[in-house]
C-alpha cells in the first residue's frame, strides 16, 4: 500500500474533514499553495530532521511548520537536548516519509520518525499539504488532524521581525 493509500484510508476510517485537490505537479511550498488557493501561512511545510544525542545516538523528527516560516533546528535541538540538528538526506527522508521529496505528509507513518509540529499552523480551521504525491493534496480540518497524528506541539518555527513583530524603531 502507498503513502498516498495509507494517508486516505486512514482519513477515510475516521470519518474525518477533509478534500482533495488536484493539481498541476508541485513539492514547492509556495507555488503548491497558489495552485490550491489558500494562504501560505495554513500549508503544512514537513521536513525531516536529523538531530544527533551522542557520538553514535540520533533521532529523526518530522518538523511540521507553517509555510511562511522557516524551521528553527536549533530549537529541535533543544527539545531533544541534542547536540545538533541539521536536514535529512533526501534519500532518508525519502525513505522515512515514503514519498518523494516535496509531498510528505504531517503524519509520522514510520516508526523511526517522532512528529513535531509549530503551534502557529494549529490556529486555522484546516491545513493543506501534498499528499504524497506531487499532484494531489489534502485540505484537512485542524482539529482532526491533532487528533489522528497526536502531535507533539511545540515552538519549532522562526518567529519574523517584520510587521507588528517588528521592535520599536527596527527597520521592516
Amino acid at each position: 500500500m502507498t503513502t498516498y493509500d495509507r494517508l486516505i484510508d486512514l482519513l477515510e476510517r475516521s470519518h474525518a474533514r477533509f478534500r482533495i485537490i488536484d493539481h498541476a505537479p508541485e513539492g514547492r511550498t509556495e507555488p503548491a499553495s497558489v495552485l490550491r488557493r489558500h494562504a501560505l501561512s495554513q500549508a503544512a511545510k514537513c521536513l525531516i530532521v536529523r538531530v544527533a544525542l551522542g557520538r553514535r545516538a540520533r533521532r529523526y523528527v518530522l518538523a511540521v511548520v507553517p509555510g511562511d516560516r522557516r524551521l528553527d533546528l536549533d530549537s529541535i535541538s533543544s527539545i531533544y537536548t541534542g547536540t545538533e540538528s541539521s536536514f535529512a538526506t533526501r534519500e532518508i527522508a525519502e525513505r522515512l516519509a515514503g514519498s518523494v521529496s516535496g509531498s510528505v505528509v504531517p503524519f509520522a507513518l514510520h516508526p523511526d520518525l517522532d512528529l513535531v509540529v509549530d503551534p502557529d499552523l494549529l490556529v486555522h480551521k484546516e491545513i493543506f499539504f501534498n499528499a504524497a504525491r506531487l499532484d494531489r493534496s489534502v485540505a484537512l480540518a485542524t482539529d482532526d488532524y491533532v487528533g489522528l497524528a497526536g502531535p507533539r506541539v511545540e515552538v519549532i518555527a522562526q518567529r519574523s521581525l517584520t510587521g507588528a513583530d517588528a521592535a520599536p524603531g527596527a527597520l521592516t
